[in-house]
């Protein structure tokens, strides 16, 4: 019985072992905690009193800084698999856990729980500022479900970053089209008339609606369903992941 536990959960403490020992990999959750929660505190204390904009929807100010903090949290996940493609070990990793779907899983597994951290950490530490300068009451409907959302916002764009790096199998191309689409591309769709419609259904900009209180006049879908679809998103990339590791050499 404890050597088929040992055998389960192997490939896992073979990935959390190469994530503690690559400093460019656990420095990423610090960096994404820092600048989301770090630009909300400094936002909300500026202009938290003075920009009505940061508190007709509450959720607007308190999620600021996830602007710019989302993109270290998908940059982390393409680098979770994204480096093995770049430094040529995928071919021993494989050596090492011949089943690619145990791999793969221990994968997501990883990518999961660290995302679920920092969205922890990330969200209280939003809260806390807001509470803070500008007042907040979790009380207040709707907020619960907001910050609830915040949280889970935060593993779901991991593991989404990380099962396309999968299907792409290039880092650098990667890093050069999630990272981009992630912080200004698909906001830029939603701006370009025509667009505007079918932009709202993008994993990301589903999952954002889901932290907002008030609602958006012409989405057609509600808040909760918002995260839904980009759990949606995420779980078809990691479905193609799964087909390409399988169907590819490494």
């Amino acid at each position: 019985m404890n050597a088929r536990a040992d055998t389960r959960t192997h490939p896992l403490r073979a990935e959390w072992a190469k994530f503690t020992t690559l400093r460019p990999l656990w420095t990423v959750p610090f960096l994404a905690v820092a600048l989301s929660a770090g630009i909300t505190a400094a936002v909300q204390a500026a202009y938290g009193n003075s920009d009505t904009s940061l508190t007709e929807d509450p959720m607007e100010g308190l999620y600021y800084g996830l602007n710019f903090g989302q993109v270290a949290v998908a940059c982390l996940g393409i680098l979770l698999v994204g480096q093995e493609y770049a430094s040529g070990t995928l071919a021993t990793s494989l050596a090492a856990v011949p089943d690619r779907l145990r791999f793969y899983r221990a994968k997501l597994l990883l990518g999961a729980g660290l995302g679920l951290a920092v969205g922890l950490v990330t969200v209280g530490c939003q809260l806390a500022a807001t509470a803070a300068t500008v007042g907040l009451d979790p009380s207040d409907p709707g907020t619960a479900r907001a910050l609830v959302a915040g949280v889970l916002y935060h593993p779901l764009l991991l593991v989404l970053c990380l099962a396309l790096t999968t299907v792409l199998r290039n880092q650098t191309a990667a890093l050069g089209l999630l990272s981009p689409a992630v912080f200004l591309g698909t906001t830029a769709l939603a701006a370009v008339p025509g667009v505007r419609e079918a932009a709202r259904f993008l994993p990301d900009r589903a999952g954002q609606y889901a932290l907002r209180l008030a609602d958006t006049p012409g989405t057609p879908y509600g808040h909760t369903t918002g995260l839904l679809l980009m759990a949606a998103w995420t779980l078809a990339a990691a479905w193609a992941g799964l087909r390409t590791l399988r169907r590819e050499d490494a």
